[in-house]
């Protein structure tokens, strides 16, 4: 006659099994909610390499300048980047389309982002006029003069902030990347009809799920909206907003290699391949990455004596962002301390407004 499991046995058994259990549903649930950190984990065991290799193509540091102030700082410390856009195109040199002052700061995952438009009436550093006089021109025109160099410093000259690292983006090599990661949201919820006589033709329909390199890179390049220079650099910013938040999703770690080498030659920076790489993970895996943009205020397009458009910033304003920046690249700072542009503050405001209006309503409406 076969013995029975005595009950103690038994009760160890299922505590045993519970306890499998109990932790095959823990290590599910944490490698759901941290399945950005384990795909940086398969990362770092796969592909680092390799992607660092890849890497050394874009790493081109500026000639003649010095990055002692980085050298001497934190990699968690906030630092000061500017990210160029460029429309080049065949054999041009190209012009700096997009010109944003970005602070990033890694320890929190927050980014300031403060665009110039293009049109931005600027002393050109490094560059003077027959006389010896400064030369005075639309910023954009910088980086045709000198480059990366000169954009660099005539920004730095605008805002009277140190620049510790750039980048520049050719748009044509985001065309085949956005394809690679299939596609990007856009909120484009009119048709955008580029048609002038002066203008390249096209046209970007609304309301799309995704949208696929050539309409996104349209969607940058569309100019014939009311809002001018303005809102073209407001595109700017959600456009790149938009791949940020593409390449922060799980499925697309195991592409980077490819995507890398799809843009080439289109993408330079002076940040070293392990720079990039620790950066980009910290910023993609963090749960509160948060960015904060600013368009330079100004004057509208106004035409000099000589009959060409400017735009002409705010003298007010540029002292704001002066402080704006000052106070987001101080590392003593913690993210709940830190200013924020005005709109934010004045969106802050209308949402309270709007929030306790609508509360007054319905109680209003619920009383007897």
């Amino acid at each position: 006659m076969a013995t029975q499991p005595q009950p103690e046995r038994k009760s160890r058994k299922w505590k045993w099994l519970a306890a499998v259990m109990a932790f095959v549903i823990l290590t599910g649930t944490l490698g759901y909610f941290n399945r950005a950190t384990l795909a940086s984990w398969g990362f770092d065991l796969f592909l680092a390499d390799q992607v660092k290799k890849k890497l050394d193509q874009s790493y081109k540091p500026l000639e003649g300048r010095e990055v002692t102030r980085v050298a001497q700082t934190k990699k968690e410390d906030p630092f000061a980047l500017l990210l160029l856009g460029v429309d080049q195109r065949d054999q041009e040199i190209g012009r700096s389309d997009t010109m944003i002052y970005t602070v990033v700061r890694p320890s929190d995952g927050a980014m300031l982002m403060i665009s110039i438009p293009r049109d931005t009436y600027a002393t050109i550093v490094g560059k003077t006029k027959k006389n010896g006089e400064p030369w005075e021109d639309k910023i954009t025109h910088a980086y045709a003069f000198g480059g990366a160099t000169m954009s660099v410093q005539t920004v730095e000259k605008l805002f009277g902030s140190h620049v510790d690292h750039y980048a520049t983006i050719n748009f044509n090599g985001f065309r085949d990347v956005i394809d690679a990661m299939g596609g990007i949201a856009l909120p484009i919820t009119e048709d955008l009809v580029n048609d002038d006589a002066d203008h390249e033709k096209f046209v970007v329909k609304a309301g799309q799920d995704k949208y696929n390199g050539k309409d996104a890179l349209n969607y940058v390049r569309y100019r014939e909206d009311a809002g001018g220079d303005m809102s073209r650099t407001g595109r700017h910013q959600i456009f790149l907003n938009a791949i940020m938040e593409k390449a922060s999703k799980v499925g697309q770690w195991t592409k980077i290699p490819e995507l890398i080498d799809i843009m080439g030659h289109n993408f330079s920076t002076d940040l070293t391949p392990t720079q990039m790489i620790n950066l980009a993970k910290g910023m993609l895996q963090t749960q509160t990455r948060t960015i904060y943009s600013h368009t330079l205020k100004g004057d509208g397009h106004r035409k000099t004596k000589g009959g060409a458009w400017y735009y002409f910033a705010d003298e007010a304003d540029l002292d704001a962002v002066g402080a704006l920046i000052e106070a987001w690249l101080d590392p003593k700072l913690t993210k709940s301390q830190l200013p924020l542009p005005a709109e934010y503050e004045k969106n802050k405001a209308v949402n309270a407004a709007t929030t306790t209006a609508r509360s007054s309503a319905v109680s209003g409406a619920a009383a007897p």
